[in-house]
């Protein structure tokens, strides 16, 4: 099973990203320490070269970073059909121990990755290394979470086993299974609904009034992190139902599968990407008042409100063709 194509490429593809940000956190550590950007020795011009050729290869890397989140699922997913008791990644991931724990540390990692990007982003369009430090202070936080999301990847491909009986969703996401998702799927229905709809509007509301004026971030920001959580629940709560046509089945992965349209991923990649465009517009709000960004930070925080609020605006659509198209009725 560790010879399956998608596995290989997960578990090659993190270890690469992994010894990548091993080099660039040595490089990082030289610049924190010695950076001085008014000095001219030889040092400093060595550290100034450097710093553009790890910043592009860590773009390619973080980029994988981001996309492995989504080669994950779908694997994990399609190797349902090699156990027992699986319909979907739900089970899969419930083989061993390590999957869920390994899933969890990649939504993590693709929110951290998605930062640095952003806030490499902007270090680029300053004309004197504005975030320099920034940006290496936050790969030193992001490399021990990708190795041990590699250790944890690793340990749950390797064992995985055939001959394991496991547990389908209609019995992980029930509000008799016990845990967290017992008590998402136990939630009343209408509550939820409210929350959804109302968190994601007020988002929209506040999106646009930044986007035309360039005031209000931090509700803007403080709704996005609003958004991410009542989608969550939402998704498990009563979208899925909608999808399933099924009052019983809160499952967030099948979804994933043809016979829905695959609806599960443009849900989860607005969900995530909306939440990561709105939080990186707050990481580089407070270098606004630097003099090489302070003409740069405006015109990208704008970028990020209308990339966030297109996301937002997909994942409210697909939720409302969902819930006017299906014949199921909740209330």
């Amino acid at each position: 099973m560790f010879l399956h194509p998608a596995i290989l490429s997960l578990v090659v593809g993190s270890a690469l990203v992994s010894l990548m940000l091993v080099h660039a956190c040595i490089i990082g550590a030289r610049i924190l320490s010695r950076w001085d950007l008014e000095s001219g020795s030889e040092l400093q011009l060595n550290l100034e070269r450097r710093t553009y050729l790890v910043s592009t290869i860590m773009t390619y890397a973080l980029g994988f970073q981001l996309l492995s989140l989504f080669l994950f699922i779908y694997t994990v997913d399609h190797l349902a059909v090699l156990f027992v008791g699986a319909m979907c990644a739900a089970g899969s991931l419930n083989a061993n121990s390590w999957g869920y724990p390994t899933l969890i540390l990649k939504i993590i990692n693709f929110l951290l990755a998605g930062l640095w990007l952003i806030v490499n982003y902007t270090d680029n369009r300053g004309y004197d290394y504005p975030l320099i430090r920034l940006k290496y202070a936050l790969l030193l936080l992001i490399a021990p979470l990708v190795a041990v999301e590699m250790a944890f990847q690793s340990a749950y491909f390797m064992g995985l086993a055939p001959n394991v009986i496991t547990s389908c969703c209609g019995t992980l996401f029930t509000s008799d299974s016990g845990g967290v998702t017992s008590g998402i799927t136990a939630l009343r229905h209408l509550p939820v609904e409210v929350a959804f709809y109302s968190s994601l509007l007020l988002t929209l509301a506040l999106g646009a009034r930044f986007y035309r004026t360039g005031r209000g971030l931090a509700p803007f920001t403080l709704m996005n992190g609003a958004v991410l959580v009542s989608s969550v629940l939402a998704l498990m709560s009563f979208v899925s139902l909608y999808i399933y046509e099924l009052p019983t089945h809160h499952c967030p992965f099948c979804i994933l599968h043809g016979e829905y349209g695959h609806v599960g991923y443009p849900l989860y990649i607005s969900i995530l990407a909306g939440a990561l465009f709105g939080f990186g517009m707050a990481a580089i709000a407070p270098f606004r008042k630097r003099a090489s960004l302070a003409a740069v930070v405006p015109r990208v925080q704008k970028g990020l409100a209308f990339m966030a609020l297109g996301f937002h605006g997909v994942n409210l659509s697909i939720v409302i063709v969902v819930a006017s198209t299906s014949n199921l009725i909740l209330h």
